[in-house]
C-alpha cells in the first residue's frame, strides 16, 4: 500500500477538510480525493462521510485510524533502521515516563554508549499506556515505567522501589512535622504520582482538605516549590541532591509511600545480546539509584 494513502488519509483525520489537508500537503485538493478514494477502495469501505462542514470519520474510519497511526510509525522506523550508518549495527528505542528519566535512563544512556558504542538509541517520553502498547507493537524495544499492563508476550520485571517522601522548603517546618491535625500543613502542592500513590495518600491523609495546587507532573511540581516554597511528595532518588544542598527538607514523622518501577520488553528469544546489554544495564543503573 502507498504510504502516501496513509499519511494523507491522517492529515484529513486531523484537519476535517480536504482543502486543508491539500494546503498542508502542497498538492491539489483533486490528489487528496484520489488518494483517500483509492485508500477507500482497498479497504472496500467508506472511510469519511463527507459534507459543507469538513469530512468526518465514518465507523469503518475510526476503526482504520489506529491501523494507520500504526502503519505510519512501523514505516518511519523501518526507513529509519534501513538508513543506519555503517558504524552502527542496530537501533535500540528505549521509552520512558518523564521522571524515570531524571537520573535513572539519563544514567543509564552513557552506559548504554561505552557498553554498545555500535548500537544507536533513541530515547521517547511517554505514559505507561502508550509505552506498553509501543512495546507490544515493536516501536519501542524497552519501556521503563511505573503502571505496566500484561500483554501476552511481554515481559513485566520489576527494576526499582522508589520510595516517595514529603519535603519542604522551610527548615522550620520540616523539622516540625505535620501539623497536630496530621495534615501537610500550608503550601503543600499535590502531585499526581498514580492510582497507587493516590490510594495510599488517601488512606494517610482522609480529612485533607484540597489542596490549592495540584498538577500531574512531578517535575512541574518540583519546580513550583523551589520557586515558590512549600511541600510535596517527591521520589527520595530525585530530591537526594537537594536535601544534601539545604534546598529541601525532609518532613519529620510524615508517612512514605512505595512505588515500584518496572522494565518492559518482549518475551520472545533469543534476544539478540545488545538488547540482553541494555537489559543488563538498566539493571545495573537501577541498583545503583536503590534507596536505603
Amino acid at each position: 500500500m502507498d504510504i502516501n494513502l496513509i499519511h494523507t488519509f491522517l492529515e484529513v483525520v486531523q484537519t476535517g477538510n480536504f482543502i486543508r489537508t491539500a494546503e498542508r500537503l502542497n498538492v491539489t485538493q483533486s490528489t487528496v480525493s484520489m488518494r483517500i478514494k483509492a485508500l477507500e477502495g482497498a479497504l472496500g469501505r467508506t472511510l469519511f462521510n463527507r459534507g459543507k462542514a469538513g469530512a468526518t470519520l465514518t465507523p469503518a474510519g475510526q476503526q482504520f485510524r489506529r491501523h494507520a497511526e500504526l502503519l505510519l510509525r512501523l514505516w518511519q522506523q523501518a526507513r529509519q533502521d534501513v538508513a543506519l550508518p555503517q558504524r552502527f549495527r542496530a537501533a535500540l528505542v528505549v521509552g520512558g515516563q518523564f521522571s524515570l528519566w531524571d537520573r535513572l535512563l539519563l544514567r543509564w544512556l552513557p552506559w548504554m554508549r561505552a557498553a554498545a558504542p555500535d548500537v544507536m538509541l533513541q530515547a521517547e517520553v511517554g505514559q505507561s499506556a502508550d509505552l506498553m502498547m509501543h512495546v507490544a507493537e515493536g516501536l519501542i524495544d524497552i519501556g521503563v515505567m511505573y503502571d505496566p499492563q500484561p500483554r501476552p508476550g511481554l515481559v513485566i520485571e520489576k527494576l526499582l522501589e522508589e520510595r516517595l517522601i514529603l519535603v519542604a522548603t522551610d527548615a522550620r517546618q520540616a523539622a516540625a512535622g505535620l501539623m497536630p491535625t496530621g495534615q501537610p500543613g500550608a503550601g503543600y502542592v499535590f502531585v499526581d504520582w498514580g492510582a497507587d500513590f493516590k490510594r495510599q495518600h488517601g488512606e494517610a491523609f482522609p480529612d485533607l482538605e484540597t489542596p490549592p495546587v495540584a498538577v500531574g507532573l512531578g517535575a512541574l511540581g518540583l519546580s513550583y516549590i523551589l520557586s515558590n516554597g512549600g511541600a510535596g511528595y517527591f521520589p527520595k532518588r530525585i530530591v537526594r541532591g537537594l536535601l544534601a544542598e539545604r534546598r529541601l527538607h525532609e518532613v519529620a514523622g510524615a508517612p512514605q509511600f512505595g512505588r515500584p518501577a518496572f522494565m518492559v520488553y518482549p518475551a520472545s528469544k533469543p534476544r539478540s545480546d545488545w538488547l540482553e546489554t541494555a537489559l543488563a544495564g538498566l539493571r545495573h543503573v537501577a541498583s545503583l539509584e536503590a534507596e536505603d
